[in-house]
């Protein structure tokens, strides 16, 4: 019997069906427990105090790598036998301008992060970024700290320098964030976030942790020039009034933005991609936008990728770009060499405006159904 199972990236989603919940078990999952009502938020915590915490975050750099086609077979088509790329691609970020690698217990049921731990016993302080999947069944504080326990080890780590709720559940929420403060406190993270929040989730979970004395880093979110949201609904002005880092999944749009895919070009990604490149493709918007980000990657004798990062990094997100191969982290790494102007970011903005954002509504709970908090804006 199947079931299906939410494939969340650190960043796009994908519905994927898998035997009935007996992978995601091994994730720390158990029978489905009723969920208690959460509690009311406790005081916002001052702007002085909350600029002390800031100072305590990691410093996470400019753009991360992102890991979740790292064991991924239904959306990336993963493959053992290009595990030693994989290494190659890892050695040569560990040693670049990247501040960090993404990754998810789900990404490969754990094969994600059991890959980085390999990899990264030679690696030295390189920084790593996990996330807790608040599965259904999980919905207590120590459902978070096991989850993370099992993360560090497969990660083969003392601590995680970043632990992230992946995405907003229905009901439990108030526990995971009680969560995150356990595993501060027993020294298994060096600093915590969220992903998939919006405006009310993430203005909660900051004053909750701010509470506890610790800051709340980041929110790991979608946004890229075909999906910015964010700008509109004020995701972004909330997490950049509350100190908060912006980490930006998909800057590359699942490739869109890389330029690979064109008119003149036959070939096409397979799977879920498929249908959506070919939309994009048939609207001439998408096709003047791909010009403008090769005019401006000429210019600076660069990549359509770099420029499509650059153009998150100047909107002040620090974006979390995929990588497979040597090829696509040397091109992603890039775009750390140079920064757009005021007149490119313009051009982009034109360009991108009236494009329709990224069909691909992510399936998160948006309402915590005991608290009624809005948690997802989508």
């Amino acid at each position: 019997m199947l079931g299906v199972m939410l494939l969340v990236a650190g960043g796009g989603t994908a519905l994927q069906s898998v035997p009935r919940r007996d992978a995601l078990t091994q994730l720390g999952g158990g029978a489905a427990a009723a969920a208690a009502p959460g509690l009311v938020s406790p005081p916002r915590a001052n702007a002085a105090t909350i600029g002390q915490q800031q100072q305590q975050q990691q410093e996470l750099g400019k753009l991360g790598i992102g890991a979740w086609a790292w064991g991924d077979t239904l959306f990336w088509g993963y493959d053992s036998n290009n595990d030693n790329e994989l290494r190659e691609t890892f050695d040569f970020v560990a040693n670049s301008k990247a501040g960090f690698i993404d990754t998810a217990e789900v990404y490969g049921f754990g094969r994600s992060e059991t890959l980085v731990g390999d990899f990264s016993k030679a690696a030295g302080d390189f920084k790593v970024a996990t996330k807790f999947a608040p599965l259904p069944w999980r919905t207590t504080s120590a459902d978070v700290v096991k989850a993370c326990e099992a993360s560090l080890k497969r990660l083969d780590r003392d601590a995680i320098d970043l632990y992230q709720i992946h995405f907003p559940n229905a009901w439990s929420n108030r526990a995971y964030w009680s969560g995150l403060v356990e595993c501060v406190e027993k020294n298994l993270v060096k600093a915590v976030g969220v992903s998939n929040y919006g405006v009310e989730a993430t203005t909660a979970v900051r004053d909750v942790l701010a509470k506890r004395g610790i800051p709340l880093a980041s929110n790991q979110i979608q946004y890229s020039l075909l999906y910015r949201y964010p700008e509109d609904n004020g995701l972004l002005a909330t997490c950049r009034n509350l100190g908060v880092d912006v980490l930006a999944y998909s800057p590359l749009a699942l490739g869109l933005l890389t330029n690979k895919f064109t008119r003149e070009n036959a070939v096409l990604p397979a799977g879920p991609r498929k249908a959506l490149v070919q939309t994009y493709l048939a609207d001439d918007r998408f096709v003047s936008l791909q010009g403008v980000l090769d005019q401006i990657a000429t210019a600076h004798a660069s990549t359509p990728a770099a420029v499509s990062l650059n153009w998150t990094r100047a909107k002040g997100t620090i974006p979390i770009a995929g990588a497979r191969n040597l090829r696509q982290a040397k091109a992603n790494l890039a775009a750390l060499d140079w920064d757009l102007d005021a007149d490119e970011i313009l051009l982009l903005d034109n360009a991108a405006r009236n494009l329709p954002w990224l069909g691909i509504k992510p399936p998160f709970a948006e309402k915590d159904i005991f608290t009624g908090m809005k948690m997802f804006d989508s």
